[in-house]
């Protein structure tokens, strides 16, 4: 589809990396094989921490609603470039585009959120052991989720209403394998984008209040823990908190990267890496990062790998239907 064809249309023709379709292509399978893999890996997690009733803490609970966002926030994006991709087509509908901007904005946010709470969650334990339980009830870590969903809702309809009043001038090509708004900004007509701006404003300040959560109560927990006389203990600790604020940290940097070259020059190939290093590493690595060094979890997948007390039951089944059928419901709204 040529872009001469994309002006005249209402939708957007996606370019990836490249507008070579060979490099597409591979482009394309190394996605999918990306996906696959992520999948697998969140699917993982959300079974262990599902069925095995030894991870019902709250640390493993916002760790499986994380794994749930980062599926979700795949399914958005991958699934309908790759079709798209190997049918020697890039266009996407206007209205297919919305919709990820509104599902992806949304799980960016909610993401973002359920961080700062497993943070959080770790400060308490950490910093407040004899009043953990009472902090982090389950009914309170129930109502919390509640909240970051809902957060993410209200995030992700206020994008997608702002987005919706922006013009488009000139070819309406997208140099992303996604409908991302700072790439939406790049080929808006001047001063049509100023409604997003104030609500990246208004949401920057939110995302700058979560940073500074997350910051004090690391900032608490390496203070506790350094004064912890046992290596070993510390070392406990270090290996538990770490990989999280890494998640974290390179979650908001490179997002904040790609926001700050909205208006700049920067090229299409930058653009496209800092798009990848904030949408499909994060869910990628997530699983690997949480359950590598984590005993407790590794020793959940052997169990439900071998143990006849898993194997005797329907609930592994259970789960696969219920994955399926949210797989289906994502591919049937992009």
């Amino acid at each position: 589809m040529t872009a001469r064809n994309i002006t005249t249309m209402s939708g957007f023709l996606l370019m990836g990396f490249s507008d070579n379709h060979e490099l597409q292509i591979l482009q394309a399978l190394l996605f999918l094989m990306t996906y696959l893999l992520g999948s697998a890996g969140n699917f993982i997690i959300i079974t262990i921490t599902t069925l095995d009733p030894q991870l019902q803490s709250p640390m493993y609970y916002f760790l499986k609603h994380l794994s749930i966002l980062d599926f979700s926030s795949f399914s958005v994006t991958i699934p309908q470039y790759v079709y798209s991709s190997l049918a020697q087509s890039g266009y996407i509908s206007y209205g297919q585009c919305m919709m990820q901007v509104f599902f992806f904005t949304a799980l960016a946010w909610s993401e973002l959120a359920i961080l700062t709470m497993m943070s959080y969650d770790r400060y308490v334990a950490i910093c407040l052991p004899l009043h953990y339980e009472v902090i982090m009830s389950p009914r309170k870590c129930t109502w919390a989720v509640v909240a970051v969903w809902l957060s993410g809702s209200l995030t992700g309809t206020l994008y997608t209403a702002s987005t919706l009043s922006i013009r488009f001038c000139g070819d309406k090509i997208i140099h992303q394998f996604f409908c991302d708004v700072p790439q939406l900004l790049k080929i808006s007509c001047f001063n049509d984008y100023f409604g997003v701006v104030k609500v990246t404003a208004f949401m920057s300040v939110l995302v700058f209040a979560c940073f500074m959560g997350i910051a004090f109560s690391y900032g608490q927990i390496f203070s506790t823990v350094l004064r912890i006389p046992s290596a070993e203990g510390q070392s406990k600790v270090f290996s538990t908190c770490l990989p999280h604020l890494f998640v974290v940290s390179f979650f908001l940097s490179t997002g904040i990267c790609a926001f700050l070259n909205t208006t700049s020059d920067s090229s299409a190939a930058l653009d496209f890496i800092l798009s990848i290093f904030y949408t499909v590493l994060p869910p990628t690595l997530n699983p690997v990062i949480y359950s590598l060094r984590n005993e407790s979890f590794k020793g959940a997948v052997k169990k439900l790998l071998f143990s006849e007390e898993f194997i005797g039951k329907n609930y592994f089944c259970s789960v696969v239907h219920a994955c399926q059928q949210w797989t289906q419901r994502i591919f049937f709204i992009c």
